[in-house]
């Protein structure tokens, strides 16, 4: 990491591990990466928002999925840091990488609910894959949150 930016803070954020009647994970492509990288939605916390209520404003935001029901609230927090080619640019160049709180949720509504095609999309397109893909799919940079985050999840639903 650059020394310019080795001082600058971690954004807080949250994610959400969305999972439907068949325990397949909620994942998506991003728009400004469209690469065969897919990721579960995920964003920042607002000043003066806990962690639940962000999640579930962003994965409205990110998927207009309303209908779920919170499993578990994932323990500890995951942080990555963004690669040398994305400080500076992404997150208006504020933050050397997030700090996430993750939530399990089941997803109780019919695929044809969910639309990606937001006010702000963040997405081109989404699917279900098995709970041992996330890591196969996921941005280099992230895999190793991903990782935690399988281990942890299986231990919930198995």
């Amino acid at each position: 990491m650059k020394e310019k930016f080795k001082n600058l803070p971690l954004r807080n954020g949250v994610g959400i591990v969305v999972l439907n009647n068949k325990n397949e994970v909620f994942v998506a492509k991003r728009i400004d990466n469209p690469k065969n990288y897919w990721q579960m939605p995920q964003g920042g916390v607002d000043d003066g928002e806990d962690f639940l209520t962000a999640a579930y404003r962003e994965l409205e935001e990110e998927t207009s999925i309303k209908n779920v029901k919170l499993i578990k609230e994932i323990d500890g927090t995951m942080t990555y840091e963004l690669p040398d080619h994305l400080l500076g640019i992404i997150w208006k160049g504020r933050y050397k990488g997030q700090k996430q709180k993750w939530f399990l949720m089941r997803y109780l509504g019919d695929d044809k609910d969910i639309n990606i095609k937001t006010k702000k999309p963040e997405f081109l397109e989404w699917k279900w894959i098995d709970l041992d893909m996330i890591t196969d799919v996921a941005v280099d940079f992230k895999s190793h949150v991903y990782e935690e985050i399988k281990d942890k999840v299986k231990k919930i639903i198995n």
